[in-house]
């Protein structure tokens, strides 16, 4: 394929190609020998870099095979700090008169290392934990010791759930009932009095306003969660029935967790204040403002209010927020309210990458082809043989018609028996011979020749990769979510090759086709040639939010490798956690299989065959041994 520049290629070249300085938020870059490295705040809170082939090379050393998913403490870390600071930060440039306590929704990442970080660095900024479920409140009540942060509970609520919120409250937790039904409203109140213990409750409003982007089902009157305006007049008159009123301290939405765009988000800051100061009219206690979550991550480092991006910083993020709520509550006399986010997605997704091997690749190049043909060949194979080498610019769009026409009718041909499998196959030699040269024409054919577009996307090699996108990355499969990917080394290198990602599962939607541009997406990935008996890594970078959680068992391919490391102080890394990826044996138990029993009955089916003659004893043994080992063995290609 051609060349992507004629200059001589360096490290700069590919941070520019893969636009790693742009979605990298400067955790991520390309070191001078061509390397990715990891940068972030090392234990003395100092900037160090690592490299991330470094990291492979340690993991391997450790036993862990590839894929793995790397968590850097560190960043998830930063992140925390960054946010809180940028609240802190608005707050008192701006003269708000109260703090900010953020929330950190389980649901993204559940994993105990994650929470366990979270709750440890967010203890000094009150930052709390969102439940939306009985075990995730269980999570959040074990993890949690500042008593200046927030759980809120979201969801469904049973009786149960609120008993334990309700006894969690009297030990001096800041419990909050986010009521998202009407029909939850009676059993709080019939719990809390038969408990004894006065709720706090949060009520979710369905706003009007409406945002942009994925998760924008959240915004709007068909939301699935949240009460409309007229319900929430309802619940207000009952509280006042109830003499409960005083409980109502928190106004909660959430407009979705990809808002690309600052402008959706004041808008929705703005319907949320009017509605926050009328039930402080109305008598409500108040006191919290929970903006739910919303804070992008640029995935596509645009810097746009596309669909993968965001328009705005976290800075700005903040700054609105704090403009938006002083400006209309103020002229009112309404006290600044506590103020809660619920980010989520921005705080854990930059900490995880997800890096795997190639295992082999597919390409569409022609094959070697005779220097004559036989008169006698097909009409349609020699007119193939003889628009070899016509093509030109002007004439680009003709020789791809033609070439096309020719080679469908020897297909047809072939279905008929009227050529040979060597005719075809010299036909559709032929046929990539021709598209390649049309390729090396088409950055110049005038723009009207669409055809010529999808030449490299119909060209590209397939990079098997060993992976499971259905377990690693789901959202590429369910809604298209675009991660940056990239090659961890070799980037000293130009990539001659264009391809996609192609993971080891049995399914035909196990690949990644969609890549992070600037300009939109593009259908293929700029990547090197393998080179023998070296592995070549690839990384998916910014996939610490909701991955793990929704990954499921396609093929049985289990849970990879897990590394949690921590940058140090003198540019290393330590290893905080190795966690060993689902053994076969784990994967079969999930589905109901029991291990043990399948290795009983094939040890039978085994002796059956030794009696049979068809193996002996000593061989037997040799095959309960591999059979054996694979149950313990690793989902994934081991080399």
């Amino acid at each position: 394929m051609k060349k992507l520049s004629k200059h001589a290629w360096t490290a700069a070249h590919s941070a520019e190609l893969y636009g790693i300085n742009n979605w990298g938020a400067g955790y991520f870059g390309v070191a001078d020998n061509g390397e990715v490295s990891i940068t972030a705040q090392g234990t003395d809170g100092k900037l160090s870099s690592v490299s991330m082939l470094s990291l492979v090379k340690e993991i391997k050393e450790r036993g862990m095979d590839m894929p793995v998913l790397i968590r850097v403490e560190n960043i998830l870390a930063q992140q925390i700090i960054r946010l809180n600071e940028a609240f802190n930060r608005a707050i008192t440039n701006g003269g708000y008169q109260a703090p900010y306590r953020g929330v950190f929704p389980v649901k993204v990442n559940q994993q105990s290392q994650v929470i366990e970080e979270i709750a440890q660095v967010g203890a000094k900024y009150g930052h709390g934990l969102e439940a939306g479920s009985k075990p995730e409140l269980l999570i959040a009540l074990a993890h949690l010791e500042s008593r200046e942060a927030c759980i809120v509970c979201n969801g469904y609520k049973d009786e149960e759930f609120i008993d334990l919120g309700l006894q969690a409250l009297k030990m001096g937790y800041r419990v909050f009932f986010v009521i998202e039904t009407l029909t939850e409203l009676p059993i709080i109140i019939e719990r809390s009095r038969a408990l004894g213990i006065k709720p706090l409750i949060g009520v979710r409003v369905k706003l009007a306003s409406m945002v942009g982007g994925h998760w924008n089902a959240s915004s709007g009157d068909r939301s699935i969660f949240g009460l409309t305006i007229a319900q929430l007049v309802s619940l207000l008159d009952t509280l006042k029935a109830e003499d409960m009123l005083d409980c109502l301290q928190l106004l909660h939405y959430h407009l979705g967790s990809q808002i690309p765009n600052i402008r959706d988000i004041r808008t929705g800051v703005l319907e949320a204040c009017q509605v926050y100061r009328d039930l402080v009219t109305e008598g409500a206690c108040m006191g919290y403002l929970d903006l739910g979550g919303g804070l992008a991550v640029d995935y596509d480092g645009s810097k746009t209010n596309y669909l993968h991006s965001r328009n705005y910083t976290i800075n700005e993020y903040c700054n609105d927020i704090i403009d938006v709520v002083m400006s209309t509550l103020d002229p009112s006399g309404v006290a600044h309210p506590t103020l809660i986010t619920e980010s989520g997605r921005a705080t854990v997704a930059y900490s995880s990458v997800l890096l795997f091997n190639v295992l082999d690749v597919a390409n569409f190049e022609p094959g070697p082809l005779p220097e004559t043909i036989s008169p006698e060949e097909n009409p349609m194979i020699l007119k193939l043989w003889e628009l070899q080498g016509t093509a030109n610019v002007r004439n680009i769009q003709e020789c791809y018609n033609d070439a096309l026409f020719y080679r469908d009718e020897t297909r047809e041909l072939f279905k008929a028996g009227q050529v040979n499998l060597r005719s075809r196959s010299l036909a559709e030699n032929l046929f990539l011979q021709i598209m390649h040269q049309l390729l090396d024409l088409a950055d110049d054919a005038p723009r009207e020749h669409r055809e010529m577009e999808k030449l490299r996307e119909l060209l590209s090699d397939i990079y098997y990769c060993n992976f499971s996108l259905f377990q690693s990355l789901p959202d590429v499969w369910a809604i298209d979510q675009i991660f940056p990917v990239m090659p961890i080394h070799r980037l000293t290198e130009e990539p001659t090759r264009q391809g996609i990602i192609a993971d080891i599962t049995c399914d035909c939607d196990g690949k990644i086709d969609k890549f992070v541009d600037t300009h939109n997406t593009k259908r293929t990935l700029p990547l090197h040639t393998l080179k023998d008996n070296d592995e070549y890594y690839i990384g998916v970078f910014l996939v610490g939010a909701y991955q793990e959680t929704l990954g499921d068992l396609h093929n049985l391919f289990g849970d990879t490798n897990v590394a949690n490391v921590r940058i140090t102080a003198d540019g290393n890394f330590e290893f905080i956690h190795e966690i060993q990826g689902d053994s076969i044996a784990d994967v079969l138990s999930y589905v109901e299989y029991n291990p043990q029993q399948m290795q009983d009955r094939f040890r039978r089916i085994a002796e059956r065959a030794v009696g049979e003659g068809r193996i002996t004893a000593k061989e037997r043994s040799t095959i309960m041994s591999a059979f054996s080992a694979s149950m313990r063995g690793y989902t994934y290609y081991e080399r």
